[in-house]
């Protein structure tokens, strides 16, 4: 059970298949995981195969096709431009002064993030940022069904929705409403579920820190240890057997930032928690730093999520909060954002 930290009394427990991971294949460049995919976390290799090739929109995991239609690139740039202006002008004035995020997180945090940005938009459209909706994809495409076909859509005009909901306001008929809801919930969900979940991840890996520790460079060391995405697929691919002999013509290739963000190689101490490295790293040309993807083709999203994760992180540090004390495990489930589940966030005494 690899420890959060050397200093520090939290040990994170990964999910079973995570753990093997890092137990088995930490260190290691190209390996075989399944019969038909390989497993790569040597930065020479990642960096020649996911440059190889654009990713292809099944690949995508923000803008795959939504019932069964085509999100173009055109599309899913407009969409990521609309939520980062909304987060702006939900941004536009101050915090409240007497808000209380002490409670569990990412939880809290999602909640507020919810309500913050998005809290003035149709409950039919704001439901769909519930954390429930993760548990089942057929929960989710229920939940949109009832949705488009209630009475009293949206209207375009309507005073208060947030640009997400004003494109939303302009879909007519069923069909175009249920994709319209599904656009909504890929795009915003992502920004409250994962700055949420960065926010606790620091917490856990870091909390109480030094006053002199930057908020940036702690948001950059826990994505460092809890990456937002594990992994990063590519399909099988005519491209990758020539980069490297050990993938054949029918393997699909599974990147794994989970351990090149641990690879002794590459870091310095690298289970411990140390925002100071981040000092002198950039973290745009850190070979095999990926925890948004590779420079050839990065999550559009990052230039909303870190400020803003580090705005909510600053929050917390400001309001005295700490995890309590008395939790000494914190659980990292196998989801697709790699996360601390239920951190207790308390006033530190």
């Amino acid at each position: 059970m690899p420890s959060s930290s050397g200093t520090r009394t939290r040990t994170t427990v990964f999910a079973p298949r995570l753990a093997a991971l890092i137990s088995n294949h930490l260190g290691q460049d190209v390996f075989r995981l399944e019969p038909d995919t390989i497993g790569v976390a040597g930065p020479e290799v990642t960096d020649r195969v996911l440059a190889a090739r654009r990713a292809t929109e099944t690949e995508r995991p923000t803008f795959k096709p939504l019932h069964g239609r085509s999100i173009t690139r055109t599309e899913a740039s407009a969409v990521t431009r609309t939520v980062a202006n909304d987060v702006r002008q939900a941004l536009a004035g101050p915090l409240p002064t007497d808000l209380d995020l002490s409670g569990p997180w990412p939880l809290t945090g999602h909640l507020f993030l919810r309500d913050l940005i998005l809290g003035r938009d149709p409950y039919r459209l704001r439901m769909l940022m519930s954390r429930y909706l993760e548990l089942t994809p057929k929960l989710t495409w229920s939940v949109i069904a009832v949705g488009a076909a209630l009475p009293g859509w949206p209207q375009p005009g309507d005073i208060g929705l947030t640009g997400l909901a004003a494109r939303a306001a302009q879909a007519t008929g069923y069909q175009e409403r249920r994709y319209a809801m599904g656009v909504y919930r890929r795009a915003a969900a992502p920004v409250c579920f994962t700055v949420s979940t960065l926010v606790a991840n620091a917490l856990w890996l870091g909390a109480p820190f030094d006053d002199a520790s930057p908020n940036r460079n702690i948001i950059l060391e826990s994505l460092r240890l809890l990456p937002p995405s594990w992994n990063i697929l590519r399909n099988a691919s005519p491209e990758y057997p020539a980069i490297d002999d050990r993938i054949g013509t029918r393997d699909d290739v599974l990147v794994l930032p989970l351990l090149s963000h641990r690879d002794p190689a590459l870091w310095d101490d690298p289970e411990t928690f140390r925002p100071e490295r981040w000092n002198d790293l950039d973290p745009d040309n850190t070979p095999g730093y990926l925890p948004f993807g590779h420079t050839s083709e990065r999550c559009w999203g990052r230039h909303m999520v870190t400020p803003l994760a580090e705005l909510l992180l600053d929050h917390v540090r400001q309001s005295g909060l700490t995890v309590d004390p008395k939790q000494t495990t914190g659980k990292v489930p196998l989801l697709g954002l790699l996360g601390v589940e239920d951190v207790h966030l308390t006033q530190a005494t």
